[in-house]
């Protein structure tokens, strides 16, 4: 009876199968992959939906006698962080390559790598790879509130020697800190995709960035201005924390990026979960898009026309005035979350502190950049002439008179350049056609 029970189970086992998505009838039905949930919003980002607008001043915009044609654009959907990014996630940046280098460069101890299995040394590849379970948030290396590390004769190499100390005090030298990375230059290989005498190698950029970024600027930006507290504390003091991190140039903040998708890329793959798409700048178009919130022919990201609300209170971090920097409740930068978010749920589009994109800056771009998803990139080499190095900013900051908390207003600065009112936020593009499409 048991025999009876078996083989129909057998059968009706080749039946499902047989009769399944094509089975084993010898139809195309497409190679299986995982599930992908494809409505999760990145922590800390929003989605911002695909749509199209018209790019560049409005009728209204009349201070600068329209200097850029409209135009309108469609963008993609993509997530953009809710706020620029902060002091304290720049930091988590600042110790993953502090760490990195403390392990690879001068501890060399066995305990901080990932242990094969069996009896080999190193992965197949020959190479080592970091624990970052072990390392956790440095204290193991460190030392953290249990006191002075039992690795403290080993670092001694990453503090400050000689005469570069001060009172004999152990201060981390940030230029140590570099970030080694590489990504593929998809447009130039696109332009060079027909050149049989082009390698891959060829559209491989090969980067070193000293990433820490430049405290000094408050002092250089301003002359004759007693800024020495913000040099001193802003990036490092706890008050500080949730206030956008200034003083980096657009290289750094394109090698944040570079980290920020490796470091997500590294957690899912290890748990079997799809990537997302890279992080970015945004590019000009992008950020124009996201600041409108939704709104057509606007000047602000609240909609205005006014910088004021009906109480006549500002709505965001400038220069009102001649100079009254305190009116807008903070002398310098304010926390990332002040003042109401636009209708997409971001923060301090206009004013706080302007904002590095991806694109190139170019007078005339509005005439020959596509309608589709625009953008103008140039990677600029060391050799270069400084014009090709501009890049875009956007946003406005709070040193800016209120011209440029406008949408549509842009202004560049010199990638290699970094100033206490510039900072950046990532976006990631939406892998599909809108978050609502269940199909």
């Amino acid at each position: 009876m048991k025999k009876i029970y078996f083989s129909a189970f057998i059968a009706l086992a080749f039946l499902a199968s047989s009769c399944g998505k094509g089975g084993s009838q010898g139809e195309l039905i497409g190679v299986s992959s995982k599930k992908f949930r494809n409505n999760e919003v990145p922590y800390g980002m929003v989605y911002v939906p695909a749509g199209t607008f018209i790019m560049g001043q409005t009728d209204q915009d009349i201070t600068f006698a329209q200097v850029s044609q409209n135009k309108q654009v469609t963008v993609q959907a993509f997530y953009m962080d809710e706020t620029e990014i902060t002091n304290s996630e720049y930091r988590q940046f600042v110790n993953w390559v502090r760490d990195s280098i403390a392990v690879t460069n001068y501890l060399q101890d066995d305990q901080y790598y990932i242990q094969p299995k069996g009896n080999a040394s190193t992965t197949a590849q020959g190479k080592k790879y970091i624990n970052w379970k072990k390392v956790g948030n440095g204290s193991s290396i460190w030392g953290g509130k249990k006191g002075k590390s039992a690795n403290a004769a080993k670092l001694e190499g990453m503090y400050y020697q000689g005469e570069d100390r001060v009172f004999d005090r152990n201060e981390l030298d940030v230029r140590l800190l570099k970030y080694n990375f590489a990504i593929m230059k998809l447009r130039e290989a696109s332009n060079f995709r027909n050149d049989k005498t082009k390698k891959r190698s060829d559209f491989i950029l090969r980067d070193t960035v000293a990433i820490y970024p430049d405290t000094l600027t408050w002092l250089s930006d301003f002359a004759y201005a007693q800024n020495e507290p913000m040099t001193q504390g802003y990036f490092s003091h706890p008050a500080f924390a949730n206030y956008p991190v200034v003083g980096v140039s657009w290289r750094q903040a394109r090698a944040f990026t570079v980290w920020r998708t490796r470091f997500n890329e590294s957690y899912r793959e290890s748990r079997g979960i799809p990537i997302r798409s890279e992080y970015n700048l945004p590019t000009e178009a992008e950020f124009e898009y996201a600041a409108r919130g939704g709104r057509v022919g606007t000047s602000y990201p609240w909609g205005g026309p006014y910088i004021r609300n009906a109480k006549g209170c500002l709505m965001a971090n400038f220069k009102p005035g001649r100079g009254n920097y305190i009116d807008d409740g903070g002398t310098f930068t304010v926390n990332v979350r002040s003042y109401y978010p636009n209708d997409y749920g971001l923060y301090n589009m206009s004013g706080n502190v302007a904002e590095w994109t991806s694109s190139a800056y170019d007078e005339s771009a509005s005439t020959f950049v596509h309608d589709l998803n625009p953008t103008f990139n140039y990677e600029a080499r060391a050799e270069d002439p400084e014009v090709l190095k501009r890049k875009v900013i956007r946003g406005g900051s709070w040193k800016d008179i209120g011209y440029f908390l406008q949408n549509s207003a842009n202004t560049f600065e010199y990638q290699d350049t970094a100033k206490s009112y510039i900072g950046f936020r990532c976006i990631s593009k939406y892998q599909g056609r809108d978050i609502k499409d269940k199909r």
